[in-house]
């Protein structure tokens, strides 16, 4: 008897992950001009192909392939090679090559656009390769937070002397940037670094371990070290450019000596460094490497949350097709009630990344342009989205693995790879604890919060939203901001911060999904997923409550990804709800 193939585990391999997405192309010509779209469109919808197809495979290749580090050549002379599979080059020239990832910031001419790209531009292609490959996406983040960070601080000769290489997409000539700053004493805690700087004979060499460096043969990184004598703490810091060969092409002096063996990103390799007096360059002042190493950090931060959100969107794609391609009980997956709603649950936490990382490049932009209350909601909300973006994933990447069952749990799939993949967005660049912390520095140092409580009150009111809607979302923003409030200015009591940073994460990603809805015409699904967030996230619930017959047409209206009426958007509204149910009563 012929084997059913109708019965066969569904594959979306050749699907275009930019097409497959509708809401993409809208958020697109929400968030940037409609000269920009069309000009980028074309390969973003390359890009969303390759996706489904070839980068897929290379990663499944490159992933189950890891690089290793060849010491010593044959004839006995140093080496300090790490060999990389050729599917994993691949990746890199696709990134960093062909589509310019870490170069489009920084110089005019990549795609032919006459100045250098948007952040909007730059993320949402992130967004799309972080949905076939994740591991190599950390070297091309640091080469562009590194650029960055060096064009912001470096002297001029010094950023004379690398900005072509670090900009350019020749893959033969380019350079990759890295971070080397975890030390077994000071993960979390960056004061405590022992790396030593000493000034000899004119030069600046380091001296000292570094534990945890990904990327460890690049070009170029950033190293934060202690000049001999300096104090103790974070403000005894300085940020230091280490070459990893010298002016002769001859290796500087420090060692990888052992690369990691790691649960995820296992096609990009990490490793631990040892400093035997390497030589390097100062970048900024004296004392406030720290600080100038912050600016590297919240870009990295703010590039793991997009790539973040991607895995989400990934995850949600897969649990999508496999849903609406495969039958149970004589229905598509997708028809069936408890499936719809552990689908609807991912797509709510995969349409807040997106919504926060997407807006967030935005307010990136203006603040760059030289806006100080962008500058401040960049500050804030590029915190949060590392906080709560990645540890949503972990969610994610589980549940939608989940959807394809067993064969979600086999390593021919990459269902496995994106959930190991997906735990290290919140260990990354600080883990949970010091990100969330670091919401409540931001607030009480730099005053960020009431910023942020007014740019959403006005977006809230930009959008013109009906009642009860608008008096609900603008009523949760003042409780969230005078709870955070009231946290931030009640000293050293830590218990609540997570739980308060999730609030504003939720509050702020429901005001940003509403905003988006009213400026997409007659398409209300996403002021939908804002009351879903509203009523799921930030509200108190009964546990016990029984869902309303028509909660599944609207589920299935949400899963179809296209257009919904405001009507319907306002059936979800929790504010909505209980007037209908006290005029029933």
């Amino acid at each position: 008897m012929p084997y059913n193939i109708h019965r066969n585990i569904p594959d979306s391999r050749g699907h275009n992950a930019y097409a497959a997405d509708p809401e993409f192309a809208r958020l697109l010509r929400l968030y940037a001009s409609d000269e920009l779209v069309q000009h980028v469109e074309p390969r973003l919808d390359e890009l969303g192909a390759l996706v489904g197809d070839e980068l897929e495979q290379l990663a499944l290749t490159a992933d189950k392939h890891p690089p290793t580090l060849k010491l010593r050549a044959r004839n006995g002379s140093e080496s300090q090679q790490i060999d990389k599979h050729p599917s994993y080059r691949r990746l890199e020239e696709y990134a960093l090559s062909e589509f310019g990832l870490a170069a489009m910031s920084h110089r005019a001419g990549v795609f032919g656009w006459p100045d250098s790209l948007p952040p909007i531009v730059k993320y949402g292609l992130t967004y799309l390769f972080v949905q076939a490959e994740f591991g190599l996406m950390c070297p091309v983040s640091m080469t562009d937070s590194l650029t960055r960070t060096l064009r912001k601080f470096g002297e001029p000769e010094l950023i004379e002397r690398f900005i072509g290489p670090l900009t350019s997409q020749n893959f033969d000539e380019l350079y990759q940037g890295a971070m080397f700053m975890t030390e077994q004493d000071a993960g979390s805690d960056v004061g405590a670094i022992t790396t030593e700087a000493r000034f000899e004979d004119g030069t600046w060499r380091l001296y000292g371990d570094k534990w945890f460096c990904s990327n460890p043969d690049a070009e170029l990184a950033m190293v934060l070290a202690r000049p001999a004598g300096a104090e103790p703490g974070t403000r005894g810091l300085t940020l230091f450019l280490l070459p990893r060969r010298l002016a002769d092409g001859s290796l500087n002096r420090y060692r990888i000596v052992r690369l990691k063996d790691k649960l995820g990103t296992r096609s990009m390799a990490s490793g631990e460094i040892v400093l035997e007096g390497a030589e390097a360059y100062v970048v900024g002042e004296q004392g406030r490497g720290f600080k100038h190493m912050t600016d590297m950090i919240n870009m990295s931060r703010l590039s793991n949350g997009v790539r973040s959100a991607g895995m989400m969107r990934r995850s949600l794609n897969e649990a999508l097709f496999v849903a609406r391609h495969r039958s149970a009980f004589g229905k598509r997956l997708i028809e069936l009630p408890l499936m719809g709603r552990q689908l609807v649950k991912l797509m709510v936490s995969a349409e807040q990344g997106r919504s926060m990382v997407f807006h967030t490049a935005d307010c990136l932009k203006r603040a760059d342009g030289g806006d100080a209350d962008a500058a401040k909601l960049l500050r804030i909300l590029t915190p949060l989205i590392k906080f709560r973006t990645t540890r949503d994933a972990r969610k994610v990447a589980g549940d939608g693995m989940e959807v394809r069952g067993g064969c979600g749990y086999i390593e021919e799939w990459s269902d496995a790879r994106v959930l190991r993949d997906s735990h290290l967005g919140s260990i990354w660049e600080g883990t949970s604890n010091i990100v969330a912390l670091d919401v409540f520095r931001a607030i009480r140092r730099e005053g960020t919060l009431p910023v942020l409580q007014r740019y959403l009150h006005g977006l809230l009111d930009d959008a013109g939203l009906p009642e009860p809607s608008a008096g609900l979302i603008g009523t949760l923003i003042d409780e969230v901001a005078d709870r955070a409030r009231q946290q931030a200015e009640g000293g050293a009591d830590e218990s609540d911060v997570r739980q308060i940073a999730s609030a504003l994460y939720n509050i702020a990603s429901a005001v940003f999904l509403a905003w988006e809805a009213s400026k997409m015409g007659d398409n209300w699904r996403r002021l939908a997923l804002a009351h879903l967030v509203i009523g799921h996230k930030l509200l108190p619930r009964d546990p016990l409550g029984a869902s309303r017959p028509a909660d599944g047409a609207l589920i299935q209206a949400l899963l179809d990804e296209q257009g919904l009426g405001l009507e319907q958007a306002l059936d979800l509204c929790p504010a909505s709800r209980r007037q209908a149910e006290q005029e029933v009563v």
